[in-house]
């Protein structure tokens, strides 16, 4: 029996499939971005690269996270 992934993580599937970067690439331009704020990084990937809220929010969140570890 495998465990379902918890989290933002859970998204990280689905985010692949329908926009065609792995999370890697993802986490790569938020490393790079000028920006540091949560929201500012959402709207950004939201209207720079298309992501919908719920996936530019995970990718955010996860981000951030391991960044504060």
């Amino acid at each position: 029996m495998t465990e379902s992934v918890k989290g933002p993580a859970g998204y990280f599937p689905s985010i692949e499939k329908k926009y065609g970067r792995s999370i890697a690439e993802w986490k790569n331009l938020i490393h790079t971005s000028p920006l540091t704020k949560h929201m500012e990084l959402v709207g950004w990937l939201k209207a720079e690269h298309g992501l919908g809220h719920g996936h530019a929010n995970a990718l955010v969140a996860h981000t951030l996270a391991e960044m504060s570890r």
